[in-house]
């Protein structure tokens, strides 16, 4: 079966071109129309239905808001208990009847509660080397959750059901502006006579996507028939990430942990800045790009997953197995003496030289059985399983 995540990214991929996503992301608006069946996979109404009922999610992970402000809790949810723990618990028919008045339904992080829309963040994270979280809208009728706004983040939105309409109005009066940032004051976009710039304006359909880049306005409206889109925001490296780096690395430096001298003479402290100054940027201008997005790539997350029984019991797991790589990027190899050394979540590992080609296979196909990773690794099953095995106690692999 194709896999849904593959399906959706590899589909826009083809449409939109790899630099739309890569070189062009966050600098462009862009759309695209993928076809509804594209991505049908990521989330249908029966889905939705099971995810509220299994997951129970409460808020503020899941929030309704009207016209630009929040419904207030006790509006749809009620005091509960979950294992002797106080929670909000969402009740049905009050959701029910918010959303007939227009409320609009938000739902974080559903690319930790679905597969399929993780598949997808998953594909999008690998193409853009950034992290991504999936929220899902969903909401009826002629208003709107938000006001005019910008988000701190870049977007993909993907509609998934019904009709949504959009005005994109572009960058305003502050490029690049952050969620930290120092000044959130800044102004929409306006043309000549006062009134809002709009660079793109349409309904979305099932299966058509846009990007909508990081600081630039919208406008976002329903139809007067229900809509649900996902969309997965990305929050990439700038230049603070990178100082803020370069500040981590000075507890290294003794001279900055010194105290200022704060009682000596002015041309003591004039001589100290200097100093301080001086190798600042020294190691900024030794503190490479490359290596800190590397390092950045090191740190990058993985999924929370479980490999039982195969994780813990001594049996090898058989041909047949189905193995999964679990790592979001793929991380160097790197020989070290007799052993081969890889960085995943900011965690080293050093392990048998005959691990190497198992990994190296896995994390360029993914998922494989047994025998075949044993065939495109050049070793025998039986040794491919005991590496398998090994692998999956460290949370490097998942068998199934």
């Amino acid at each position: 079966m194709t896999d849904p995540g593959s399906l959706f990214t590899g589909t826009l991929c083809d449409v939109v071109g790899r630099d739309a996503l890569t070189t062009r992301l966050s600098e462009e608006f862009v759309f695209a129309d993928l076809g509804a069946e594209a991505v049908r996979s990521l989330l249908t109404f029966e889905d939705l239905n099971g995810l509220l009922a299994t997951c129970a999610p409460e808020p503020p992970r899941l929030r309704l808001h009207r016209d630009g402000s929040p419904v207030p809790l006790d509006r749809y949810t009620e005091q509960g208990t979950a294992s002797r723990a106080a929670r909000r618990i969402v009740r049905p028919e009050s959701l029910y009847r918010e959303l007939r008045a227009g409320a609009s339904l938000v739902l974080d992080g559903m690319d930790r509660m679905h597969p399929p829309v993780g598949a997808a963040a998953d594909d999008l994270m690998r193409l853009t080397r950034e992290r991504a979280q999936a929220n899902l809208y969903l909401i009826w009728g002629e208003s709107r959750g938000f006001d005019t706004h910008w988000d701190d983040h870049d977007t993909v939105i993907v509609q998934v059901e019904g009709t949504k309409h959009w005005q994109v109005h572009g960058p305003g009066s502050r490029p690049y502006p952050m969620k930290n940032d120092t000044d959130h004051s800044h102004t929409p976009p306006r043309d000549a006579d006062g009134g809002l710039h709009t660079v793109w304006e349409g309904v979305l359909r099932p299966g058509q996507v846009i990007h909508v880049p990081r600081g630039w306005w919208h406008t976002v409206t329903g139809t007067g028939e229900v809509s649900m889109h996902l969309t997965f925001g990305f929050t990439r490296a700038t230049g603070i990430d990178w100082a803020d780096a370069l500040v981590r690395s000075l507890f290294a430096e003794e001279s900055f942990r010194r105290d200022l001298p704060r009682f000596a003479t002015p041309e003591e402290r004039r001589k100290h800045r200097h100093e301080l100054v001086a190798r600042l940027v020294e190691l900024a201008e030794d503190a490479d790009l490359d290596a800190f997005l590397a390092e950045r790539d090191a740190r990058f997350p993985r999924r929370t997953s479980f490999s039982l029984p195969w994780a813990v019991a001594e049996d090898a797991p058989p041909a047949g197995a189905r193995v999964e790589f679990v790592p979001i990027l793929p991380p160097p190899l790197e020989r070290e003496g007799d052993r081969v050394a890889l960085t995943v979540s900011g965690k080293r590992y050093r392990l048998p030289a005959v691990t190497e080609p198992v990994m190296a296979a896995i994390a360029e196909h993914r998922v494989l059985s047994v025998a075949e990773l044993a065939e495109r690794a050049g070793v025998r099953t039986e040794e491919c399983a005991q590496v398998v095995s090994a692998l999956s106690r460290h949370h490097l692999v998942l068998v199934r």
